[in-house]
């Protein structure tokens, strides 16, 4: 699911952080326990642009595309 929270870990683009880049949208219990267990957690927004960028078209057996674009971009989905 493209919409869904994300995560990276080590060096991104434009950044030197090489640590676990975490969207504040995973349940907090599991920040929580990350946390705890010592890991180097920077939180981030919710659909927070340095997770990247996706997009998707599926083409379904009976012909139907369907298409999706990520919230973290300017990006759209459109058909004709």
């Amino acid at each position: 699911m493209i919409n869904a929270p994300r995560w990276v870990l080590g060096r991104t683009w434009g950044t030197s952080q090489s640590n676990l880049r975490i969207e504040n949208r995973f349940d907090p219990a599991v920040i929580d326990a990350m946390w705890e267990a010592g890991n180097d957690i920077d939180l981030v927004g919710d659909f927070d642009a340095v997770m990247g960028h996706a997009g998707a078209i599926v083409r379904q057996p009976d012909g139907m595309i369907i298409s999706a674009s990520d919230p973290r971009c300017d990006g759209s989905a459109a058909g004709v």
